[in-house]
């Protein structure tokens, strides 16, 4: 506090009189609080101030030499302290970034960090300008002491600030030390921030590696190691062929990450054991698919050859077979005809002795690691039906042999015919076949007697019956085979619409190309096509092939899944709004390029009718396989899958008609299922309540559409919409309906036998209805009867 460190206090006395005399009446009143505190030197004169104080430390108003400007003091003063506050001001900024860096919660999204990453950065950069402004200035402002403008009073202000300079030079030491210790920092944070992001995408790779590895192993896994057939395992064998070509590209993929984790190991990243914890894990699993890809291709490619050698063994019989069924018996009967075929018989055991002398045993013991139950039955049967050849052999032989030991002459026939020419070779002992399904058990053995042949085994009756067997069998086989090989057809076609169309719809790429109407509208466009190529891809498929070796499976195939037919009637309701939608967007640009892509001939609706047409085809080939199959087995079951078939088109072509009902309040499906569904004549009538005129003038019959239902009648007015093409739709308005548990019915109504009655609460309300034909009203008769005793019981 004031007087602080005053030691003397000087006095220059005014010059003036007036002045003096007031200045010593003044200084006699204070004089005795100076003195209390300390001495005061009254001075008359300036001269007499030189005499105290050096002419160099006064300015020339007190008679000395120094230079003093008191502005410039003040702007310099200033300066220094709004220098000092700005130091002040760049010390709490870096203490603020340093804490929010240090206090900031990281995100879980790589866009997210990698954007904090970047603003991070950006406010480094930020600082780091202010700061170099900062001590640009305090340079500038220290710089200003040594180096002043004027130099004649450079050596007093050397004096007088020496002070302010060493306030500057701390003030821009602490900015250094502030800026390195900042610049440290920020290194080991944006390292910490580049590491996380890192890691981040590292894991993120190595969770979609990972996912991608166990997705295919569970694909793989579903695919079965054996087979029941050649077919059924070279197409197995060519599916494993694609995983393992899916898996390739994935332990291509799993090596690119692994190379991606030694990387950050060896750059010592923070998580370094998490990271090789993880390469090990992908390594693993690597290992893991490829070894069970290649397990299971051998295991394939060993029942392959196993099947491959059975069936050699059958077209063994086969060729055996055919060759004993064109040898003619009539020109056998010669010493010459019975030597010639008799070196036939041991020409051709010859060249087979590897497959009519094979043992069972070895074979089991070449196989053992991949004989299943189904394979051990097939091994048996082919021993069964090589042995009935060897037997078959063995009595043509002794049969030549006695021919040629009594020199017997020619038989000759009864009733002599033209020459037959040699019959083409029959497919009854292959191995699709081996249960000689359509021609009964004995059809072979009335062909190939093992007693010596008379006239009457070779009649006309008896080739023409077994010629006639044979056609029946080998049109029959042609059928399961068609069947099968469109089946195949038909799911790969599924499969090139949903890859080449419907999975273009969700590729960024394409999305320019797209219609805006066209955008997240792929399950109108498709419906449930996806779930219909699961179940034939996975399921119905596999079916079918396995009837190869049984044909008899065939009716069964259908039955069993009859159930999951129904999703085609899913399929077919969607229909008209998939058409609906395809017309509008029909000339985009989008399709034409997915068709560029498929080389497809024909555009994507002939495609999406194709569901429709495979289940009018079912019917069509089941109906040709019971042509073929007359008291054999399974024919039940075959004619119950085509009942089944024709009551799922039925049931389908009936929902497509009741989507078209309009004008109906409540929920249709509340009614049950659709039963039935056509046009009548209809005429009504009532018992009780006022009779309207316009029903007693009615004499021409309204034309209706009815809807039987579980629990209800349904009437209908037809309405066709004009169009042209594919825009002409029919719709149904709803007129009223009758509940069907207070329906009655009268079967014949006078005049016409097309006509019955349909009548309601006791005949209060009577419809007389008209069929087209007696054989429709009978059908409808009998669903109402149907549904009239299930309420009774």
């Amino acid at each position: 506090s004031f007087p602080g460190n005053l030691h003397l206090v000087m006095v220059l006395r005014p010059t003036g009189f007036f002045q003096r005399t007031f200045t010593d009446i003044g200084f006699r009143f204070s004089q005795e609080d100076f003195l209390l505190k300390l001495p005061v030197v009254m001075l008359s004169s300036v001269s007499d101030l030189l005499t105290y104080i050096d002419e160099q430390q006064l300015t020339p108003e007190f008679g000395g030499t120094l230079e003093y400007c008191h502005s410039e003091w003040v702007i310099f003063r200033t300066a220094i302290e709004s220098f000092a506050l700005t130091v002040k001001e760049i010390a709490q900024m870096l203490q603020s970034f340093g804490t929010e860096l240090a206090e900031t919660e990281l995100p879980d999204d790589m866009y997210s960090i990698e954007r904090i990453l970047a603003l991070r950065t950006e406010k480094y950069y930020q600082l780091k300008e202010a700061i170099t402004a900062v001590t640009k200035e305090g340079s500038l402002l220290l710089s200003s002491f040594e180096e002043p403008d004027s130099g004649e009073c450079s050596q007093d202000q050397q004096h007088e600030r020496p002070g302010d300079w060493e306030t500057v030079n701390r003030l821009l030491g602490q900015l250094r030390e502030m800026e390195t210790a900042f610049d440290g920092f920020w290194e080991k944070h944006q390292l910490k921030m580049e590491q996380y992001l890192q890691l981040w995408k590292f894991e993120q790779s190595f969770q979609e590696v990972k996912n991608a590895i166990e997705f295919l192993m569970g694909q793989q896994a579903e695919l079965p190691d054996t087979g029941d057939s050649v077919l059924q395992v070279k197409q197995r064998l060519k599916d494993l062929g694609h995983f393992d070509g899916m898996a390739q590209d994935l332990i291509g993929k799993a090596q690119v990450v692994i190379l991606h984790g030694h990387q950050l190991a060896a750059n010592h990243h923070y998580a370094l054991n998490l990271i090789c914890q993880q390469c090990n894990e992908l390594r693993h699993h690597s290992d893991v698919l490829s070894d069970e890809i290649k397990r299971k291709q051998m295991r394939l490619q060993k029942t392959l050859d196993l099947h491959t050698h059975l069936q050699q063994a059958l077209q063994c019989c086969d060729d055996g077979a055919y060759l004993l069924a064109n040898q003619q018996m009539d020109k056998c009967q010669s010493k010459e005809g019975a030597q010639k075929a008799l070196q036939d018989i041991e020409r051709f055991l010859e060249s087979s002795s590897a497959y009519l002398n094979y043992d069972p045993q070895a074979l089991h013991y070449d196989f053992e690691s991949v004989l299943t139950s189904e394979l051990k039955c097939q091994i048996q049967s082919v021993q069964v039906k090589l042995e009935n050849v060897r037997s078959m052999f063995e009595n043509r032989q002794s049969c030549f042999k006695k021919l040629l030991d009594k020199h017997m002459r020619p038989v000759q026939l009864v009733a002599p015919r033209p020459e037959n020419p040699p019959r083409s070779k029959s497919p009854l002992f292959s191995p699709k076949h081996g249960r000689h399904w359509g021609l009964g058990s004995s059809c072979l053995c009335s062909d190939l007697p093992a007693a010596p042949p008379s006239a009457s085994h070779f009649s006309y009756r008896s080739r023409h019956r077994n010629n006639m067997l044979l056609f029946f069998f080998l049109y029959f086989s042609h059928v399961i085979n068609e069947l099968i090989e469109t089946e195949r057809v038909y799911v790969e076609e599924l499969f090139t619409v949903l890859t080449g169309y419907r999975a273009e719809m969700d590729n960024p790429a394409m999305l320019i190309l797209m219609p805006p109407i066209l955008r997240n509208r792929k399950d109108v466009l498709f419906g449930n096509m996806p779930e219909i190529y699961d179940f034939h891809n996975k399921i119905f498929l596999h079916s079918l092939e396995s009837c190869l070796g049984a044909p008899e499976r065939v009716g069964f195939c259908f039955l069993d899944r009859r159930e999951d037919f129904q999703m085609y009637e899913k399929y077919c309701q969607n229909k008209p709004r998939s058409e609906s939608l395809w017309r509008q967007c029909s000339e985009s640009t989008f399709f034409q390029e997915c068709q560029r892509k498929l080389e497809h001939k024909l555009g994507l609706d002939s495609y999406l009718l194709k569901p429709v047409q495979r289940l009018t085809k079912y019917q069509l080939l089941l109906k040709e396989l019971l042509k073929y199959s007359t008291s054999c087995d399974g024919v039940q079951e075959l004619q119950e899958a085509l009942v089944a078939m024709l009551d799922l088109l039925k049931s389908v072509n009936d929902s497509m008609h009741q989507i078209s009902i309009t004008g109906y309040d409540g929920d249709l499906s509340e009614l049950g299922k659709v039963l039935m569904q056509g046009s009548f004549s209809v005429w009504t009538g009532h018992r009780k309540g006022p009779t309207k005129m316009k029903d007693l003038a009615r004499f021409k019959p309204m034309q209706r559409h009815l809807f039987l239902y579980e629990k209800a009648l349904v009437f209908c007015k037809k309405r066709e919409e004009h169009g042209d093409g594919y825009d002409k739709t029919s719709s149904y308005s709803f007129k009223h309906f009758l509940k069907m548990n207070a329906v009655g019915i009268t079967e014949n109504v006078k005049g016409d036998h097309r006509k019955f009655e349909i009548w309601y609460s006791g005949r209060e309300e009577v419809y007389v209805v008209q069929a087209q034909t007696v054989d429709l009203k009978m059908a409808w008769l009998n669903e109402i009867r149907k549904i009239l005793f299930k309420q009774q019981e």
